[in-house]
Order: C-alpha cells, then sequence, then structure tokens
C-alpha cells in the first residue's frame, strides 16, 4: 500500500518534490516509478529504525555533515539514507531483495 498525499506546499519548504514522514509520501505532484520507488526505499528505512530513531538519525546526520562542507546540497546528497535511496531508485525490484539495514 502506497500512502502518498498530494499538497501544494511542502512543509520544510525546499527544493524538494516530495517528503517522506513516518511512511506517508507527501507530494508536489503524481511520482513517477523512479521518484516513488526512492520515497518507498526511505519508507522501508523508517520502518526498520522504528520511525522516530530515523528521524533523529536523519537530522543528526544532516546536520554534523552540513558543519563539514558548509552546503545544504551537499550535507543532503551525503546523508546515508539518501545515498542508499538514490543509489538504488532506477531498481524497482530493489525493496524485494533489500537486506536490512542496507545503509550502513
Amino acid at each position: 500500500m502506497k500512502n502518498i498525499i498530494i499538497i501544494k506546499r511542502l512543509p520544510f519548504g525546499g527544493n524538494f518534490l516530495a517528503i517522506n514522514l513516518f511512511g506517508f509520501i507527501f507530494a508536489l505532484r503524481e511520482l513517477n516509478p523512479v521518484e516513488l520507488n526512492h520515497e518507498l526505499i526511505h519508507s522501508a528505512q523508517q520502518r526498520e529504525l522504528l520511525y522516530l530513531p530515523f528521524f533523529v538519525w536523519y537530522g543528526t546526520e544532516w546536520f554534523i555533515l552540513y558543519i563539514k562542507y558548509r552546503d545544504f546540497t551537499k550535507a543532503y546528497y551525503n546523508i546515508r539514507f539518501e545515498k542508499e535511496a538514490y543509489r538504488h531508485q532506477h531498481d524497482e525490484s530493489y525493496l524485494s531483495s533489500r537486506k536490512h539495514f542496507s545503509y550502513l
């Protein structure tokens, strides 16, 4: 089941098309298969970390990377969760064979 909610504006602004919060995907428009797969990978990551720890880890890692790079976008693309999602977003069968904690 895919919980996709089309909205006019994302809660955190920025240049993003979608955000995944607790397994609910908020998007500015319908997502293509690659974009949807990217968000579904985040759903799997969130579930295996029981949601709240995922967001704590994600935010902490982004903050540390932001201090390191002094660049919002570079920090974002270097978050381990994003690296996994971008690396496998074109592989529609990835989630069926994905091992737990693949972002480590």
